[in-house]
């Protein structure tokens, strides 16, 4: 399979993939709808994830929702990687149609036209999230394994944070989810990934094309965009202390997430497209390691050598979990996976990174403002 196409090929997970591809010898083409919020009004200027591709690959402006641009992006292709997609869990939460139509809706279509037309696609990869499986796992002393549902508002406004037992409603540990965990999305966002996910591994194995879904975790690195304030907490609080703005953090700042470095998770995806084993599994990608958002900052702070203030604010958005950590295990053995970065490696990288751009407008306050003005922030 020589003949790759990636769709969203030119944002941060795609071009670093793309390129990995290309130094392989494979043939790229690149399906991109160059959206604004990610790449700027002028990609050309404002987008060095584009600038990095440009001249490197068959690249097809178009939008993954188009049946036109299908089929012209899936002509003599052997395999497609699916990433394109809008995916701000908060912003999902009230741009319901547009996240919808964009994830579900255009893997739709591709689907449809592998059924309904003549093409060599042999194998789909799909960029899943850890966001379906919603508050994740957890281990009550009482009940054993369980899986908490969405944590309630009257909880967070006092200040409880910690996610319950769905049972006896107390207090419970949390593990590493594992690929065998209950799908339970608690955002937009994650239904929308949930069901790309399911669409994906249920038609192209009724179509006999090979199935691969990656659920990534955090992703980071250099190149991800500094200018989008409704993703990646990495990019929102450098730009935060690159504008001499203080960080705010939700909730009691000990809420965890799995950071995972942007070469390590290309570096699995192209396992998956070159490794039958892979065919028709899910994987974690991930380092199946906890960091909590006053680590976060604080190590921002560190790297860019700045006094900047911090403020644990209280604050909490519906939607959002409070822990999540993978469970690697699957992905090591299946498939030889083990991620090369820890957090503090990858981190100071990034920061070197960000160093050398320049620093976009910060954004931030305006997106609060949205979620206030739609009842999801409190």
């Amino acid at each position: 399979m020589k003949n790759v196409l990636i769709t969203g090929g030119a944002g941060f997970i795609g071009s670093n993939i793309t390129l990995k591809l290309i130094d392989k010898g494979y043939k790229v083409t690149v399906l991109d709808n160059l959206s604004p919020q990610i790449h700027g009004d002028n990609p050309e200027i404002t987008s060095p994830l584009y600038r990095s591709i440009i001249n490197k690959v068959n690249f097809i402006s178009g939008s993954v929702t188009s049946k036109e641009k299908w089929a012209e992006a899936i002509d003599e292709q052997d395999a497609i990687i699916h990433l394109a997609a809008e995916t701000g869990t908060g912003q999902s939460m009230y741009e319901i149609q547009k996240y919808i139509d964009v994830n579900i809706g255009g893997t739709a279509i591709m689907l449809d036209f592998l059924t309904n037309n003549t093409h060599q696609i042999k194998k789909v990869i799909i960029a899943s999230s850890r966001a379906i499986y919603g508050e994740g796992k957890y281990k009550c002393e009482e009940h054993g394994i369980v899986y908490p549902t969405e944590r309630e508002d009257k909880d967070m406004k006092i200040g409880d944070f910690s996610c319950k037992c769905p049972f006896c409603k107390n207090n419970v540990k949390l593990l590493p989810t594992s690929e065998d965990s209950k799908i339970h999305p608690t955002s937009v966002y994650g239904i929308t990934k949930q069901n790309q996910e399911q669409l994906i591994l249920t038609v192209c194995k009724s179509l006999n094309i090979a199935a691969v879904s990656y659920r990534y975790q955090n992703v980071y690195g250099p190149g991800q965009s500094l200018s989008n304030p409704y993703t990646g907490i990495l990019s929102i609080f450098s730009t935060r202390i690159k504008n001499g703005n203080s960080i705010n953090i939700f909730e009691d700042g000990k809420e965890t997430r799995d950071f995972v470095y942007i070469e390590d998770v290309a570096d699995a995806t192209i396992l998956g497209l070159e490794k039958e084993k892979a065919n028709g599994q899910v994987y974690n990608v991930g380092t199946g390691v906890a960091t909590d958002v006053i680590t976060v900052a604080n190590t921002l702070s560190k790297f860019y050598k700045r006094e900047t203030p911090i403020q644990i604010s209280g604050n909490y958005r519906l939607g959002d979990i409070r822990h999540n950590f993978a469970d690697i295990s699957k992905i090591k053995s299946e498939l030889g996976f083990k991620p090369k970065w820890s957090f503090e490696q990858g981190i100071e990288t990034f920061t070197n990174w960000v160093n050398e751009q320049e620093i976009p407008e910060d954004k931030y306050e305006a997106s609060i403002q949205e979620m206030k003005n739609k009842g999801l922030y409190k």
